[in-house]
């Protein structure tokens, strides 16, 4: 029994996992729960997300990464392990190759943490790839002609702009303001305006139920509980989307101007070929409501949102395993 390669999605809010010839196998929050006292890891993926705000003291629901890198390296590489051995991809004497995407611009140390918890979680030879390249040939890019091909990959912790042509990136940008920074957005327009404290659960359940980007996209509302601030009691409130528009601008105009850096980085060339493509939307930002109207609005440019959007980077890594031995060897070490 041979082993088989895997691609990883290493992302701050889930991890997904591409078998070589089986597809996309795993895809699970990247949380793990901890006894605190013990260190023991309680919890890992689905079942310690449910856990988050809901455990005593002496157990902790944590994220591992931040801003697309790794925060807790223990933490990461039991994730890892975890994740790995569950799928059983291990030969009988052999590991598997395994392949992680990372943000474009992270340092030369977070490369290598990023590479040593994969190896330690018992991959044989470690790849790392740029998260933005894989995610446009995940959304089914041909990157590798000589033409421009606009991506931007919003994900948990980072967001991923680039233009890539004959297979590589040519200008790229990576900010950290993504998913979870519009959930904390929400959670603190909600603290402010109503006096109500509520939790990353459900900050995400507005940004999913109500939330748009676009002034005027979308009219309708929620209720949410939380604790109010004052009386320290439970109470309800209703959201609307109008509202969270007003406070998620901010933001998302980030992410506007690093698109625009990005173009206008862009060799007038490879711009052209952009008007008539358009921009894809990957990761599961994609997913905001109005967040394509706006860019096209602003960039001026066709914006087209992926097919499986939360799914284009474990896509990629599956399509580049298949042709891992005709990729030039880029393993940092």
């Amino acid at each position: 029994m041979f082993a088989r390669d895997i691609g990883i999605d290493l992302g701050t809010a889930n991890v997904l996992i591409h078998v070589k010839g089986k597809g996309i196998v795993l895809n699970e929050p990247s949380v793990v729960a901890i006894d605190r006292n013990t260190g023991k890891v309680l919890a890992v993926g689905e079942e310690a997300r449910r856990m988050v705000g809901r455990t005593p003291g002496n157990i902790v629901a944590i994220r591992p990464l931040k801003d697309g890198v790794i925060a807790d390296f223990d933490v990461t590489e039991a994730m890892l392990k975890h994740f790995i051995n569950k799928l059983n991809v291990k030969g009988f004497l052999s590991k598997p190759r395994i392949l992680i995407c990372c943000p474009t611009n992270i340092t030369k140390v977070e490369q290598k943490a990023i590479k040593e918890a994969a190896e330690k979680s018992g991959g044989k030879k470690v790849y790392l790839e740029e998260e933005p390249k894989v995610a446009a040939i995940g959304a089914g890019m041909d990157i590798f002609q000589p033409s421009g091909n606009m991506v931007v990959d919003i994900g948990g912790g980072t967001t991923d702009i680039a233009v890539l042509s004959m297979g590589d990136i040519v200008t790229a940008s990576s900010i950290k303001m993504a998913g979870d920074r519009f959930d904390n957005e929400i959670l603190n327009y909600i603290k402010r305006h109503y006096k109500l404290l509520i939790g990353e659960r459900t900050a995400e359940d507005i940004k999913i139920k109500v939330a748009t980007v676009f002034p005027g996209a979308r009219n309708e509302e929620i209720d949410i509980r939380g604790r109010d601030m004052v009386s320290g009691l439970p109470r309800t409130v209703t959201v609307r989307s109008e509202e969270i528009e007003k406070a998620l601008r901010e933001s998302v105009s980030v992410i506007v101007q690093a698109s625009k850096g990005v173009l206008e980085r862009t060799p007038p060339e490879l711009s052209a070929d952009i008007i008539d493509r358009g921009v894809i939307l990957t990761g599961g930002g994609a997913l905001l409501h109005g967040i394509d109207t706006l860019l096209s609005e602003e960039l001026r440019v066709p914006v087209l949102i992926a097919e499986n959007p939360m799914d284009c980077v474990a896509i990629g890594t599956g399509i580049m395993l298949d042709s891992m031995d005709k990729l030039p060897r880029r393993s940092f070490g």
